[in-house]
């Protein structure tokens, strides 16, 4: 082969920003232009972003991403450039790459499968291409061939599998790109982040390099394009079976441009982190992402001292510990549109002051010690902290509903009621803080809450976005025990000493979550057959008293406990704040798992495991 230099670019692009999502494609060319690159390819919908979602289904807006090819193709002197963009040809949408060579379009290939499964809908906007169809395509005038097509550069013949196109097994287009022998084997995607998937993924691209004996280019979006899924970035070559080449994921770079020597040889190998790193870098660029993005100030958090806002807190102070680690403090202040200088000898405790204003809101109910873990890791962090007490607020509530039925109201006969107004109180103060700061409302809702309807409607749950709603309770216990040690957070000593409380019933009661509940690693185990793998109740029971030492009639108490909950609480889960897409399954009805608000709530289903 001769020798040549390809690349795979990654760009953080965000729907409805031409100017900025163009400027950036341009960057990424001038950058592959000046390290003498020759062949260029950008993800799967580039031009437009990923996450644009209905604007798909317009007739306008494919329309202005041809537009703004053309304005890519102008561009694209003395380089060959393939790039992502919808296409509309009357009443269907192609998911498609368009192959630029030296200034001219050679062509538009379009993908052959759609994702439909977890947080795709892509069914909904694009019509799949057939294998080895090939049509005119007219483009401004100009008629270019548009599909099935391979191309060549110089001696090398190359295609492209557009991101599931690689993963439909032994339908999927590479092997008849084989077939065609093809040299190289482009893949650009726009591969949503999960903890753990990149290892799935890079098993997949060495397999198809091997398989097709080829070399294998995969490139991959990057950030939080558009609110709820973090793409990683990653950028690969894989040869005949060998991973040659990767970079590390997770930038916090606008682009990135990873170049490559067409030759057998081991090039930069960036290492994949463990699953308690990859939720500390996908989950701060998130925020870091969704902060710029929506042009806030900053985050404002009711900070309890328990596991679940202690955890973001330590996220937003890692999303400016990694920012300016890799961005550089002026450079990083500038993205966030911050205008000051820091003065003290901590840069970055003082960054997180700016940013991050948290409130511990008490009650009679709440323990000292809670506000201790709190006031403790507020301040390691170098987070603003505020004190103040709720129950005057509470007491005012109570009172008017209690004039108003004509009895006093008692934790015998109205414990959620009285509970959930104490975390209702809560929310109403804090939005304050929230707008006065112009800041985004952190909400602090995990999945395992979600699961079972464990939170307060506008109480707990309100927020602008909700960063750890997609990650159970069990991860985050265990995670904040790693963090304490592996972050070097010693603000999270107190809290990691702290069992999970809501601390909503007077402290002589003793409650705790999973008392309420059932053990957090139980609710994992639940919900990864019923939810994830979509199994029935009775499934799961007997899955589940093979695989647990648990008294079967305490499991079966418990399963039906988890489907009465889950079905009586899906309301509350349609409300929740935008979470991020950080595991392999969510519970969020509009990105993964779609259940109906009203059901009969399993009754049958529960009453066959009665009669085991």
């Amino acid at each position: 082969m001769p020798a040549i230099k390809i690349a795979g670019a990654t760009v953080n692009q965000t729907p409805l920003d031409w100017s900025g999502n163009l400027k950036r494609i341009e960057n990424c060319i001038i950058s592959a232009k000046k390290e003498g690159v020759e062949l260029l390819c950008f993800p799967e919908l580039t031009i437009t972003g990923y996450g644009s979602e209905d604007l798909f289904l317009s007739y306008w807006y494919p329309k202005k991403a041809l537009e703004q090819l053309r304005k890519v193709i102008s561009i694209c002197t003395d380089i060959t450039v393939a790039i992502g963009l919808p296409v509309r040809i009357e009443d269907k949408v192609y998911n498609t790459m368009a192959i630029i060579e030296n200034g001219v379009l050679n062509g538009i290939v379009a993908k052959q499968y759609m994702a439909i499964d977890g947080v795709h809908y892509e069914f909904r906007w694009f019509t799949p291409w057939k294998a080895n169809e090939v049509i005119e395509f007219d483009f401004f005038g100009e008629k270019v061939p548009m599909g099935d097509l391979t191309f060549y550069h110089k001696d090398i013949h190359y295609g492209f599998e557009i991101c599931e196109d690689a993963w439909r097994g032994k339908d999927r287009p590479g092997y008849r790109l084989h077939q065609r022998k093809v040299d190289l084997v482009f893949n650009p995607s726009a591969s949503h982040f999960a903890m753990g998937k990149t290892k799935e993924r890079l098993d997949l691209m060495v397999n198809s390099s091997k398989i097709f004996d080829c070399y294998y280019c995969y490139t991959n979006l990057l950030g939080n394009e558009s609110g709820r899924m973090i793409f990683d970035g990653e950028i690969l070559l894989t040869k005949s079976g060998k991973l040659l080449a990767r970079n590390q994921l997770l930038s916090y770079e606008d682009y990135q441009v990873v170049s490559f020597d067409l030759e057998p040889k081991e090039q930069a190998i960036a290492p994949i982190h463990e699953k308690e790193w990859e939720f500390v870098q996908a989950t701060s660029l998130g925020l870091f992402d969704y902060l710029r993005k929506s042009r806030s100030k900053g985050f404002v958090l009711s900070l309890s001292g328990g596991a679940d806002s202690s955890t973001i807190a330590v996220l937003v102070a890692e999303l400016v510990r990694r920012g300016t680690s890799e961005l550089g403090l002026e450079r990083f202040l500038k993205k966030l549109g911050k205008d000051f200088t820091p003065q003290s000898d901590d840069p970055e405790k003082e960054i997180v002051g700016e940013i991050l204003t948290t409130a511990y809101q008490g009650t009679k109910n709440s323990s000292e010690d809670t506000y201790n873990s709190a006031k403790s890791l507020a301040e390691s962090l170098g987070a603003k902290f505020h004190y103040w007490t709720i129950d005057e607020e509470v007491n005012s509530y109570i009172g008017k509903i209690e004039q108003a039925i004509g009895r006093k109201l008692t934790w015998e006969k109205d414990d959620i009621t009285l509970q959930n107004i104490q975390a209702r109180s809560r929310s109403p103060i804090i939005w304050m803080l929230a707008n006065i700061n112009h800041s985004l409302l952190l909400s602090t809702s995990n999945r395992s809450e979600g699961d079972v309807g464990y939170a307060t409607m506008d109480g707990d749950t309100s927020g602008s976005i909700s960063p750890i709603a997609a990650v159970d309770k069990s991860f985050i216990l265990h995670w904040l025990q790693w963090a304490e040690q592996n972050l070097d957070r010693p603000g999270l000593a107190l809290v990691n000493s702290l069992q999970p409380s809501a601390e909503l019933r007077p402290i002589e009661r003793s409650q705790t979550d999973e008392k309420d509940l059932m053990p957090y690693s139980l609710i994992v185990e639940i919900e990864k057959l019923a939810i994830r793998d979509r199994r029935s109740p009775m499934d799961v029971f007997l899955i589940l008293k093979e695989e647990l030492e648990i008294d079967p009639n305490q499991l079966k108490a418990y399963i039906k406990k988890f489907f009465q909950l889950w079905s009586r609480n899906q309301w509350k889960r349609e409300r929740l704040a935008p979470s991020f897409h950080l595991d392999q399954f969510n519970i969020d009805p509009k990105t993964w798992y779609r259940f109906p608000i009203l059901s009969g709530g399993y009754t049958e289903e529960l009453e066959q495991l009665d009669q085991l």
